[in-house]
């Protein structure tokens, strides 16, 4: 590793989490929890924004209060715990991260998901020690990326911003990455529509495989 060396930040959900059926699912029991009407999958990707009361000004035509979103955070996160337990990693991440790590290479994930509930899980799907780092949100839920990348990069021993490439499927992954000076790839299997990644000006691809071909195409 080192500061010539090609360094790949993986998002978890949505992107080495093959989990959009269980968000939308975990959406939904949220939005009947205050009397919303279900969303589609094709629906959610079109009006997904972070931060999250934002999406659901999208849905609602207005903010939701205080109480609502308090109401439907708790009930997201509590419903998505059930549906995530039969959610499969995407297909062929464990050969890529396997590769990527063989090469000598370095990789680190950052999520949005709760540090104290990521870990674990990651660790469940056998893949934690593919990564030289492991971050999930500090703090309340609801809110962007940036920061979070901020505290992540500054925390890799030998890993530059200009030789990183972020990889995943919202647009506030590289809105993150724009802010501490690096790459972004986005993939079209999780949150947002291609339209809505494609509107960034980054790369756009259909697979992680792709993904990674980018990205190495990025810091050549």
């Amino acid at each position: 590793m080192g500061k010539h060396s090609t360094h790949l930040v993986w998002d978890w959900n949505g992107t080495l989490l093959d989990d959009i059926n269980a968000v939308i699912g975990a959406t939904n029991a949220a939005f009947e929890e205050i009397g919303l009407e279900p969303i589609t999958l094709e629906r959610y990707r079109e009006l997904y924004c972070v931060p999250i009361p934002r999406f659901y000004e999208r849905l609602m035509g207005r903010l939701p209060s205080d109480a609502e979103w308090e109401v439907m955070d708790e009930a997201f996160h509590r419903h998505y715990s059930e549906h995530r337990i039969g959610c499969g990693l995407t297909e062929g991440v464990e050969d890529l991260l396997s590769e990527w790590r063989l090469a000598g290479r370095s990789q680190s994930l950052l999520s949005m998901f709760g540090h104290e509930q990521l870990v674990p899980v990651v660790r469940g799907y056998g893949i934690e020690s593919h990564f030289i780092r492991v971050d999930g949100r500090t703090g309340p839920s609801g809110g962007t990326k940036a920061l979070h990348m901020e505290r992540h990069l500054a925390a890799l021993v030998g890993v530059a911003p200009d030789r990183t490439v972020v990889i995943g499927d919202a647009v506030d992954d590289a809105v993150a990455a724009a802010h501490v000076g690096a790459r972004a790839v986005l993939y079209t299997g999780g949150s947002h529509s291609r339209a809505s990644l494609e509107a960034v000006g980054v790369p756009v691809v259909d697979s992680l495989a792709e993904a990674v071909e980018e990205a190495v195409r990025l810091v050549a």
